[in-house]
């Protein structure tokens, strides 16, 4: 019965390959057009936070740049033990890229540039937030193309099942039998009918008829945290409830993503798991202080809050 209810799989496809000598990576490509569609609904919804196309336009330039250096720095100093040198570091074809790094260099990158515009922090990242819900969601579909993001062996109704071709890093498949070595010396084998792994003494630990496909999870995770936050920027409320209420529901996603896989630990938890783990504690920290602080004074009227000297301060929301 748990084999039937696996069904969700299909045959990966490392590059779309164009004559003889020219290939795309779906990778690649879903993360651009999932960064293109972020940056079109950015400026167009940017503008109602008062925050002007041109401005916008050059922040999303400079965070590109962010986000490619963050997300390497990121996975990094998340494996560099695995790195035989520094010049290692920029082979950016060996490992791998990190999206909380990409995001967190995207960010800092622009905070300079926000501060020269006369712009509020929250100002920029309360729209950023919901173009970014959308951007991950578009983006994580170059990553079930290729196979990526697989962890551990499971037979639950997402279970997903491999039916052919060769599966992203760190997998290699020969004739239909794909294996990685994973941290801790684990190997993971997955095949059409189903999956092992196995301790670094070759015994096996856990079998399926497929694995948890974590990128599945985050697409589709995404795209309900996109509802969310477009159902909140539609009204007025207080600047930066949308950006922390992204940074608590992706971090908790993160949390519990990274537990179906297996990578580098640092105690308890991975380098990603850390990281959210920070930004989803420091976002519900802020965002119960202001609702404490919201109860305890009063209101003129709906969407008007005190502000920082008890004067009236107007809620900035959609238009």
């Amino acid at each position: 019965m748990l084999g039937f209810l696996a069904t969700i799989g299909w045959p990966v496809l490392d590059r779309f390959r164009l004559g003889g000598s020219f290939a795309i990576s779906p990778h690649g490509l879903g993360i651009a057009v999932g960064f293109m569609t972020g940056g079109w609904l950015l400026g167009r919804i940017g503008v109602r936070r008062g925050v002007s196309a041109e401005h916008i336009s050059v922040m999303l330039f400079w965070a590109l740049i962010g986000a490619i250096v963050g997300s390497r720095i990121a996975y990094v100093i998340a494996h560099l033990s695995e790195f035989g040198s520094p010049l290692e570091w920029l082979y950016v074809w060996k490992g791998g890229i990190s999206l909380l790094g990409g995001i967190a260099g995207a960010i800092v990158i622009n905070i300079p540039r926000m501060r020269r515009y006369g712009y509020r922090f929250f100002q920029v990242m309360d729209p950023a937030a919901v173009a970014l819900s959308m951007g991950i969601g578009i983006g994580r579909i170059g990553d079930l193309i290729i196979g990526d993001h697989l962890g551990k062996p499971t037979s639950w109704f997402l279970a997903w099942t491999y039916h052919g071709g060769n599966l992203a890093p760190p997998f290699t498949c020969v004739k239909g039998l794909c294996q990685a070595s994973l941290q801790g010396g684990h190997l993971e084998e997955i095949q059409r009918t189903g999956t092992t792994l196995f301790d670094a003494g070759g015994k096996v630990l856990a079998t399926g008829v497929g694995v948890h496909q974590t990128a599945l999870y985050d697409m589709l995770l995404a795209w309900v945290l996109f509802a969310i936050l477009w159902r909140l920027y539609e009204k007025p409320r207080r600047e930066g409830v949308i950006a922390l209420t992204f940074g608590l529901y992706y971090g908790c996603c993160r949390l519990l993503e990274d537990s179906l896989r297996i990578d580098k630990r640092f105690g308890p938890f991975t380098g990603s798991q850390w990281t959210a783990l920070t930004v989803a504690t420091i976002s519900a920290a802020i965002l119960m202080w202001w609702a404490v602080q919201s109860r305890r004074r009063p209101h003129d009227g709906e969407g008007i809050d005190s502000g920082p000297n008890g004067e009236p301060e107007e809620a900035i929301g959609a238009t």
